[in-house]
Protein backbone atom coordinates (compact mmCIF):
# COMPACT_ATOMS: atom_id res chain seq x y z
CA UNK A 1 0.00 0.00 0.00
CA UNK A 2 1.82 3.53 -0.67
CA UNK A 3 1.89 6.39 1.58
CA UNK A 4 -1.09 7.99 0.04
CA UNK A 5 -3.66 4.80 0.71
CA UNK A 6 -1.74 4.18 3.91
CA UNK A 7 -2.78 8.01 5.27
CA UNK A 8 -6.46 8.09 3.41
CA UNK A 9 -6.60 4.79 5.86
CA UNK A 10 -5.81 6.00 8.79
CA UNK A 11 -7.61 9.27 8.31
CA UNK A 12 -10.84 7.34 8.29
CA UNK A 13 -10.12 5.21 10.76
CA UNK A 14 -9.89 8.83 12.94
CA UNK A 15 -12.96 9.74 11.42
CA UNK A 16 -14.68 6.66 12.38
CA UNK A 17 -13.05 7.57 15.98
CA UNK A 18 -14.24 10.31 16.45
CA UNK A 19 -17.32 9.71 14.91
CA UNK A 20 -17.89 6.78 17.45
CA UNK A 21 -16.47 8.48 20.23
CA UNK A 22 -19.80 10.85 21.71
CA UNK A 23 -21.85 7.39 22.10
CA UNK A 24 -19.51 5.97 24.48
CA UNK A 25 -17.96 8.98 26.11
CA UNK A 26 -18.92 9.56 29.79
CA UNK A 27 -22.18 12.56 30.35
CA UNK A 28 -20.97 15.56 31.50
CA UNK A 29 -24.38 15.97 33.06
CA UNK A 30 -24.49 16.90 36.60
CA UNK A 31 -28.04 17.91 37.77
CA UNK A 32 -28.07 19.85 40.87
CA UNK A 33 -31.53 20.03 42.08
CA UNK A 34 -33.70 21.71 45.15
CA UNK A 35 -36.90 21.46 46.49
CA UNK A 36 -38.75 22.07 50.15
CA UNK A 37 -40.50 18.88 50.55
CA UNK A 38 -39.89 16.34 52.68
CA UNK A 39 -37.06 13.79 51.76
CA UNK A 40 -39.27 10.63 51.49
CA UNK A 41 -42.40 12.35 50.56
CA UNK A 42 -43.95 11.73 46.57
CA UNK A 43 -42.82 15.14 45.33
CA UNK A 44 -39.56 13.65 46.70
CA UNK A 45 -39.72 10.39 45.22
CA UNK A 46 -41.15 11.91 41.98
CA UNK A 47 -37.98 14.15 41.78
CA UNK A 48 -36.37 11.00 41.82
CA UNK A 49 -38.25 9.09 39.10
CA UNK A 50 -36.97 12.14 37.43
CA UNK A 51 -33.45 12.21 37.94
CA UNK A 52 -33.11 8.74 37.52
CA UNK A 53 -34.96 9.32 33.61
CA UNK A 54 -31.93 11.64 33.61
CA UNK A 55 -28.96 9.50 34.48
CA UNK A 56 -30.64 6.32 32.43
CA UNK A 57 -30.98 8.35 29.04
CA UNK A 58 -27.51 10.05 29.11
CA UNK A 59 -25.64 6.95 30.45
CA UNK A 60 -22.06 6.91 32.26
CA UNK A 61 -21.10 9.95 34.10
CA UNK A 62 -24.47 11.59 34.48
CA UNK A 63 -25.17 13.05 37.75
CA UNK A 64 -28.49 14.26 39.48
CA UNK A 65 -28.52 15.69 43.11
CA UNK A 66 -31.18 16.50 45.13
CA UNK A 67 -31.46 18.25 48.23
CA UNK A 68 -34.24 18.22 49.99
CA UNK A 69 -36.23 20.17 53.17
CA UNK A 70 -35.19 23.33 52.01
CA UNK A 71 -31.80 22.32 52.90
CA UNK A 72 -30.56 25.28 50.27
CA UNK A 73 -32.52 27.87 51.69
CA UNK A 74 -36.04 29.46 50.77
CA UNK A 75 -37.36 29.63 47.36
CA UNK A 76 -36.26 32.82 47.09
CA UNK A 77 -32.57 31.61 48.04
CA UNK A 78 -33.21 28.48 45.46
CA UNK A 79 -33.85 31.08 42.40
CA UNK A 80 -30.64 33.03 43.50
CA UNK A 81 -28.85 29.87 43.42
CA UNK A 82 -29.70 29.22 40.22
CA UNK A 83 -29.51 32.02 38.54
CA UNK A 84 -25.26 31.85 39.40
CA UNK A 85 -25.32 28.70 38.75
CA UNK A 86 -24.73 27.04 42.01
CA UNK A 87 -28.31 25.16 41.36
CA UNK A 88 -30.00 23.66 38.04
CA UNK A 89 -33.44 22.62 38.82
CA UNK A 90 -35.98 22.96 41.82
CA UNK A 91 -39.37 22.26 42.02
CA UNK A 92 -40.92 25.47 42.83
CA UNK A 93 -44.03 26.44 44.35
CA UNK A 94 -45.52 30.36 43.14
CA UNK A 95 -43.48 31.98 45.59
CA UNK A 96 -40.13 30.97 43.56
CA UNK A 97 -41.51 30.74 40.42
CA UNK A 98 -43.01 34.45 40.91
CA UNK A 99 -39.32 35.54 41.46
CA UNK A 100 -38.54 34.54 37.80
CA UNK A 101 -41.94 35.48 36.36
CA UNK A 102 -44.64 37.74 38.20
CA UNK A 103 -47.72 36.06 36.22
CA UNK A 104 -47.78 32.82 37.60
CA UNK A 105 -48.84 34.41 41.24
CA UNK A 106 -52.45 34.26 40.38
CA UNK A 107 -52.40 30.57 40.84
CA UNK A 108 -51.27 31.20 44.57
CA UNK A 109 -51.01 34.79 45.58
CA UNK A 110 -54.85 35.61 44.53
CA UNK A 111 -56.67 34.69 48.15
CA UNK A 112 -59.93 32.82 48.14
CA UNK A 113 -60.46 33.36 44.56
CA UNK A 114 -60.43 29.56 43.80
CA UNK A 115 -62.99 27.04 45.52
CA UNK A 116 -61.95 24.15 43.31
CA UNK A 117 -58.98 22.43 41.53
CA UNK A 118 -61.99 22.56 38.22
CA UNK A 119 -61.16 26.27 38.19
CA UNK A 120 -57.26 26.06 38.99
CA UNK A 121 -57.47 23.86 35.73
CA UNK A 122 -59.45 26.71 33.92
CA UNK A 123 -57.18 29.29 35.15
CA UNK A 124 -54.08 27.44 34.46
CA UNK A 125 -55.13 26.33 31.15
CA UNK A 126 -55.81 29.57 29.65
CA UNK A 127 -52.40 31.11 31.71
CA UNK A 128 -49.62 28.72 31.46
CA UNK A 129 -48.84 28.23 27.63
CA UNK A 130 -47.62 32.11 28.05
CA UNK A 131 -46.42 31.73 31.68
CA UNK A 132 -43.84 28.80 29.74
CA UNK A 133 -43.04 31.27 27.04
CA UNK A 134 -42.19 34.21 29.56
CA UNK A 135 -39.99 31.45 31.52
CA UNK A 136 -38.20 30.37 28.32
CA UNK A 137 -37.20 33.82 27.00
CA UNK A 138 -36.14 34.69 31.18
CA UNK A 139 -33.71 31.05 30.86
CA UNK A 140 -35.70 28.26 32.42
CA UNK A 141 -38.08 25.30 30.91
CA UNK A 142 -40.80 23.99 33.20
CA UNK A 143 -41.78 20.25 32.80
CA UNK A 144 -44.29 19.85 34.99
CA UNK A 145 -47.18 21.67 36.58
CA UNK A 146 -49.38 20.94 40.04
CA UNK A 147 -51.28 21.76 42.52
CA UNK A 148 -50.45 20.43 45.84
CA UNK A 149 -53.07 20.85 48.44
CA UNK A 150 -55.46 24.31 49.90
CA UNK A 151 -53.30 26.45 52.68
CA UNK A 152 -55.18 26.78 55.73
CA UNK A 153 -54.57 28.96 58.83
CA UNK A 154 -52.66 27.23 62.00
CA UNK A 155 -52.77 29.01 65.49
CA UNK A 156 -51.74 28.92 68.74
CA UNK A 157 -55.03 30.05 69.81
CA UNK A 158 -58.19 29.74 68.48
CA UNK A 159 -59.26 31.88 65.10
CA UNK A 160 -62.54 32.21 62.73
CA UNK A 161 -62.20 35.18 60.84
CA UNK A 162 -59.45 37.25 59.38
CA UNK A 163 -59.52 39.90 62.79
CA UNK A 164 -59.31 37.12 64.88
CA UNK A 165 -55.15 37.00 63.45
CA UNK A 166 -54.20 40.54 64.01
CA UNK A 167 -53.50 39.82 67.89
CA UNK A 168 -50.49 37.35 67.29
CA UNK A 169 -47.59 37.34 64.97
CA UNK A 170 -48.00 35.27 61.54
CA UNK A 171 -45.24 33.33 60.13
CA UNK A 172 -44.04 34.98 56.04
CA UNK A 173 -41.57 33.01 54.15
CA UNK A 174 -38.39 34.85 53.23
CA UNK A 175 -38.50 36.74 49.75
CA UNK A 176 -41.69 38.16 49.28
CA UNK A 177 -41.65 41.58 50.90
CA UNK A 178 -44.50 42.72 48.80
CA UNK A 179 -46.90 40.53 50.89
CA UNK A 180 -44.86 41.54 54.44
CA UNK A 181 -46.04 45.33 53.11
CA UNK A 182 -49.36 44.66 52.09
CA UNK A 183 -49.99 42.51 55.66
CA UNK A 184 -48.62 45.57 57.44
CA UNK A 185 -50.97 48.34 55.92
CA UNK A 186 -53.78 45.69 56.50
CA UNK A 187 -53.04 45.70 60.60
CA UNK A 188 -51.03 42.27 60.79
CA UNK A 189 -47.48 41.38 62.35
CA UNK A 190 -45.54 39.40 59.95
CA UNK A 191 -42.23 37.62 61.01
CA UNK A 192 -39.99 37.06 57.77
CA UNK A 193 -38.47 33.43 58.91
CA UNK A 194 -36.36 30.67 56.54
CA UNK A 195 -39.00 27.55 56.34
CA UNK A 196 -36.30 26.03 58.52
CA UNK A 197 -37.01 27.94 61.52
CA UNK A 198 -41.04 27.96 60.80
CA UNK A 199 -41.01 25.21 64.02
CA UNK A 200 -38.39 26.64 66.17
CA UNK A 201 -40.12 30.12 65.76
CA UNK A 202 -43.92 28.22 66.80
CA UNK A 203 -42.17 26.42 69.65
CA UNK A 204 -40.25 29.60 71.27
CA UNK A 205 -43.56 32.04 70.39
CA UNK A 206 -41.48 33.98 68.12
CA UNK A 207 -44.70 33.62 65.82
CA UNK A 208 -48.58 32.88 66.48
CA UNK A 209 -49.71 31.38 63.30
CA UNK A 210 -48.92 30.46 59.92
CA UNK A 211 -50.49 29.60 56.79
CA UNK A 212 -49.92 26.03 55.67
CA UNK A 213 -50.87 23.16 54.05
CA UNK A 214 -52.57 20.47 55.98
CA UNK A 215 -49.95 18.23 54.77
CA UNK A 216 -47.37 20.14 55.57
CA UNK A 217 -48.49 20.41 58.73
CA UNK A 218 -48.38 17.09 59.79
CA UNK A 219 -45.32 16.40 58.21
CA UNK A 220 -43.40 19.44 60.47
CA UNK A 221 -45.53 18.51 63.39
CA UNK A 222 -46.40 21.79 63.60
CA UNK A 223 -49.85 21.22 64.85
CA UNK A 224 -47.95 20.10 68.10
CA UNK A 225 -47.60 23.73 68.97
CA UNK A 226 -50.39 25.45 66.85
CA UNK A 227 -53.21 23.12 67.55
CA UNK A 228 -55.88 25.41 66.22
CA UNK A 229 -57.10 25.47 62.60
CA UNK A 230 -59.66 27.67 60.41
CA UNK A 231 -61.19 25.12 58.06
CA UNK A 232 -60.95 27.96 55.16
CA UNK A 233 -58.78 27.02 52.08
CA UNK A 234 -56.99 30.19 51.81
CA UNK A 235 -55.11 29.33 48.77
CA UNK A 236 -53.96 26.45 46.42
CA UNK A 237 -50.33 25.32 46.58
CA UNK A 238 -48.83 25.74 42.87
CA UNK A 239 -46.00 25.30 41.41
CA UNK A 240 -43.82 23.32 38.52
CA UNK A 241 -40.37 21.51 38.12
CA UNK A 242 -38.11 24.01 36.39
CA UNK A 243 -34.80 23.63 34.58
CA UNK A 244 -32.27 26.16 33.85
CA UNK A 245 -31.73 26.64 29.59
CA UNK A 246 -28.02 25.90 30.20
CA UNK A 247 -29.11 22.75 31.78
CA UNK A 248 -31.45 21.46 29.79
CA UNK A 249 -29.92 22.45 26.62
CA UNK A 250 -26.75 20.37 27.92
CA UNK A 251 -29.14 17.25 28.16
CA UNK A 252 -30.03 15.38 24.73
CA UNK A 253 -33.26 15.50 22.75
CA UNK A 254 -33.69 11.65 24.22
CA UNK A 255 -33.40 13.25 27.44
CA UNK A 256 -36.10 16.23 27.10
CA UNK A 257 -38.25 13.54 26.31
CA UNK A 258 -37.64 11.44 28.75
CA UNK A 259 -38.26 13.77 31.55
CA UNK A 260 -41.42 15.15 29.82
CA UNK A 261 -42.45 11.07 29.55
CA UNK A 262 -41.77 10.98 33.68
CA UNK A 263 -43.05 14.49 34.50
CA UNK A 264 -46.30 13.37 32.87
CA UNK A 265 -46.76 10.04 34.49
CA UNK A 266 -46.20 11.85 37.96
CA UNK A 267 -48.93 14.26 37.26
CA UNK A 268 -52.21 12.56 37.87
CA UNK A 269 -50.60 9.98 41.11
CA UNK A 270 -49.71 14.02 42.29
CA UNK A 271 -52.59 15.16 41.59
CA UNK A 272 -54.63 11.55 43.38
CA UNK A 273 -52.30 12.47 46.37
CA UNK A 274 -53.54 16.32 46.65
CA UNK A 275 -57.10 15.01 46.81
CA UNK A 276 -57.34 12.84 49.79
CA UNK A 277 -53.45 14.13 51.91
CA UNK A 278 -55.17 17.18 52.76
CA UNK A 279 -58.42 15.08 54.63
CA UNK A 280 -55.81 12.65 55.62
CA UNK A 281 -53.60 14.93 57.26
CA UNK A 282 -56.65 16.50 59.35
CA UNK A 283 -58.05 13.44 60.45
CA UNK A 284 -54.72 12.04 61.82
CA UNK A 285 -53.55 15.58 63.36
CA UNK A 286 -57.48 15.62 64.77
CA UNK A 287 -56.62 12.22 66.35
CA UNK A 288 -53.47 14.26 68.72
CA UNK A 289 -55.06 17.03 69.17
CA UNK A 290 -55.67 19.38 66.55
CA UNK A 291 -59.16 21.63 67.10
CA UNK A 292 -60.91 22.90 63.95
CA UNK A 293 -62.69 25.73 63.74
CA UNK A 294 -65.44 25.69 61.21
CA UNK A 295 -66.72 29.20 60.30
CA UNK A 296 -70.35 30.39 60.14
CA UNK A 297 -72.09 31.81 57.19
CA UNK A 298 -71.15 35.49 58.88
CA UNK A 299 -67.49 34.16 59.52
CA UNK A 300 -67.49 33.29 56.12
CA UNK A 301 -68.59 36.55 54.75
CA UNK A 302 -65.82 38.54 56.84
CA UNK A 303 -63.09 36.43 55.03
CA UNK A 304 -64.71 37.15 51.36
CA UNK A 305 -64.85 41.02 52.64
CA UNK A 306 -61.14 40.56 53.55
CA UNK A 307 -60.80 39.71 50.12
CA UNK A 308 -62.07 43.49 49.02
CA UNK A 309 -59.58 45.02 51.21
CA UNK A 310 -56.87 42.61 49.63
CA UNK A 311 -57.17 42.45 46.23
CA UNK A 312 -56.62 46.44 45.05
CA UNK A 313 -53.33 45.90 47.51
CA UNK A 314 -51.99 42.84 45.19
CA UNK A 315 -53.31 44.00 41.75
CA UNK A 316 -50.90 45.31 39.78
CA UNK A 317 -48.44 44.97 42.86
CA UNK A 318 -47.63 41.48 43.59
CA UNK A 319 -48.93 40.10 39.96
CA UNK A 320 -49.44 42.17 36.89
CA UNK A 321 -52.89 44.12 36.87
CA UNK A 322 -53.74 42.89 33.42
CA UNK A 323 -53.77 38.99 34.62
CA UNK A 324 -54.88 39.37 37.98
CA UNK A 325 -58.28 40.82 35.81
CA UNK A 326 -58.03 37.75 34.06
CA UNK A 327 -58.09 35.19 36.36
CA UNK A 328 -60.92 37.15 37.98
CA UNK A 329 -62.71 36.81 34.79
CA UNK A 330 -61.83 33.02 33.94
CA UNK A 331 -63.35 32.18 37.11
CA UNK A 332 -66.18 34.33 36.97
CA UNK A 333 -67.06 32.77 33.82
CA UNK A 334 -66.34 29.04 34.82
CA UNK A 335 -68.75 30.03 37.67
CA UNK A 336 -71.40 31.38 35.24
CA UNK A 337 -71.28 28.14 32.98
CA UNK A 338 -71.02 25.79 36.12
CA UNK A 339 -71.69 26.86 39.16
CA UNK A 340 -72.15 23.49 40.55
CA UNK A 341 -68.58 22.82 40.12
CA UNK A 342 -67.39 25.04 42.48
CA UNK A 343 -67.66 22.59 45.47
CA UNK A 344 -65.12 20.08 43.61
CA UNK A 345 -61.88 19.70 45.41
Amino acid sequence: MDARRLTLAALALLLGLVAITPAHAASTVHVKLATLAPKGSLYHRVLQQIGAAIQKSEGEGATVQIYTDGSQGGEADVVRRMRIGQLNAAMLSVVGLSEIEPTVSVLQKMPLLFRSTDEIDEVSKALLPQAEKNLLAKGYIAVQWSDAGWVRFFSKTPAATPADLKAGHMFVWSGDPDQVEIMKQLGYHPVVLETADLIPGLQTGLIDSAPLTPMWALATQADSSASYMVDVRWAPIFGAIVFTRAAWDAMSEATHAAVRAAAAQAGPELRAYAARADAEAIAAMEKRGLKITHPSAAQLRAWADFTQQLYPLIRGRTMPAATFDEALRIVNEYRARAPAAGGTR
